[in-house]
């Protein structure tokens, strides 16, 4: 179950993508579909929302999102330019205006030097211009690492989507 601040973030965001006549699609890892979820969660969400990809694994950011197998050698998943190859990835290969996406290390394991637990990337792209791609060190547990990151992607793709 998602909180009401968070459904009513989803809400917000998703009346300015239909005033705006935009759609929208996902590209997550970190969040395993949370944001999805959430924009899904909305009734009507289905005018605006066309996709959502869950890509766990590097093949799956390869295969689905297009993330180049030479960026995810060379700086990995969790890192500004897998971020930025994800959110442009699900925005091409959906169709959508709009497009968000999450990476990052969610704990309570998985950190490794220079990316501790909480370490997440996230970026927001939209047709015509530039992706804006942010660096988070969300404080928490897993929960509360996820939690925080659903609610910046979701006030990062209202930003893009101009509202």
């Amino acid at each position: 179950m998602l909180p009401e601040e968070t459904l009513e973030q989803a809400a917000v965001l998703l009346g300015a993508l239909q005033a705006r006549g935009l759609t929208v699609a996902t590209a997550e890892s970190c969040t395993g579909g949370l944001v999805a979820a959430a924009l899904t969660a909305i009734p009507g969400s289905s005018a605006s929302v066309l996709a959502g990809f869950v890509t766990y694994s590097n093949d799956a950011k390869e295969a689905m999102l297009g993330v180049p197998r030479a960026t995810l050698d060379s700086v990995g998943a969790v890192s500004a330019e897998t971020a930025r190859a994800m959110a442009e990835g699900a925005m091409a290969r959906s169709g959508a205006d709009c497009a968000v996406s999450t990476t990052g290390i969610a704990g309570p394991g998985g950190e490794t030097p220079g990316k501790p637990v909480g370490l997440v990337y996230l970026a927001a792209a939209r047709r015509g211009t530039e992706t804006v791609v942010a660096r988070h060190v969300f404080p928490g547990d897993r929960a509360a690492v996820r939690a925080a990151t659903v609610a910046e992607a979701l006030r990062m793709l209202e930003a893009a989507a101009g509202a």
